[in-house]
């Protein structure tokens, strides 16, 4: 499922013969797209770079996809900015297939309109290089969970007091030991 609007890529007066190739590069102008519950914000669109080849009974289309993406960090819930790098391939055959199972990954025919839709194969390549875990930074120490101070801007004292209470606390299993005398 494409998370992009179509982009069509017209084949008339291109691709004519077996072997030949179609540069092609350009902009899926999004303004954002959303994975799950996380939505990421596209300030520039997403860019791509392709090479469409016929290879006979079908189109080849590989190359590379290139956007910034700017969602929230998932531990202290500042902005993070994503670098997206993706490379795409995706195969579409001229012909519906006398086997469809030989085809185990699926596949997409070219209509009588010699016309490509890539806007699934761009999305799943920006899909695929988005990182399921968005951080600001590789070292994010997150947000404190007692008193909420973002750790990466201030720190607190919080997770020193707690280790404190857990060791006077009687739940601690080492509590038993507290009043053990050593003898000299």
């Amino acid at each position: 499922m494409a998370i992009f609007d179509p982009v069509l890529i017209p084949l008339a007066d291109h691709l004519e013969n077996p072997g030949d190739s179609y540069p092609l590069a350009g902009t899926v102008d999004a303004a954002s797209y959303t994975i799950g519950d996380k939505e990421f914000a596209l300030p520039h669109g997403v860019s791509y770079d392709v090479v469409l080849t016929n290879t006979g009974d079908g189109v080849l289309v590989t190359g590379i996809v290139r956007a910034e993406a700017l969602g929230v960090c998932d531990l202290c819930l500042d902005s993070a900015h994503l670098d997206i790098a993706s490379e795409i391939e995706e195969y579409y055959l001229f012909d519906e297939p006398e086997d469809p199972e030989e085809f185990e990954d699926g596949f997409e025919v070219i209509g009588p309109e010699r016309t490509l839709d890539l806007a699934e194969a761009i999305s799943d390549a920006v899909v695929l290089d988005t990182p399921f875990v968005v951080l600001c930074k590789p070292d994010c120490a997150g947000l404190c969970p007692v008193c909420g101070c973002n750790l990466n801007r201030e720190s607190c004292d919080c997770a020193d007091r707690a280790a404190e209470e857990r060791a006077k606390s009687d739940a601690n299993p080492f509590a038993a030991l507290k009043d053990l005398k050593f003898d000299e």
